[in-house]
């Protein structure tokens, strides 16, 4: 069995959209994918952590670094996703980061 702990977290940014990303050998990937609105402020849109990871903090090591690097790049966070609205709301410590004057536009009906 893999140390999930000791796996590497890859980051990618592409045309407004990221992710962190931890892989295990075989091809178990755990990922948290974000929107960048613009340079100061992201939203958290996605995390997902397959079963062979449950249980092991995964999710909560890709948020953690999600934070430094905000944090390191002055950038403010929008928590749409479940689990990382969850996770702010148990750390107050992070208040310092999140964006509360977003509106999020509803979407058309079709």
């Amino acid at each position: 069995m893999v140390d999930v702990a000791s796996l590497p977290i890859a980051r990618e940014e592409y045309d407004g959209k990221g992710r962190y990303l931890i892989a295990a050998p075989g091809g178990a990937t755990a990922e948290m994918s974000y929107s960048r609105v613009n340079d100061g402020l992201i939203i958290i849109d996605h995390t997902e952590v397959p079963d062979a990871f449950r249980g092991t903090g995964t999710g909560r090591r890709l948020l953690d670094q999600l934070i430094a690097d905000a944090r390191a790049a002055n950038t403010r966070i929008v928590p749409l996703c479940p689990f990382a609205k969850a996770q702010f709301d148990r750390h107050p410590e992070w208040v310092d980061l999140l964006e509360t004057r977003v509106r999020v536009k509803p979407k058309p009906e079709r």
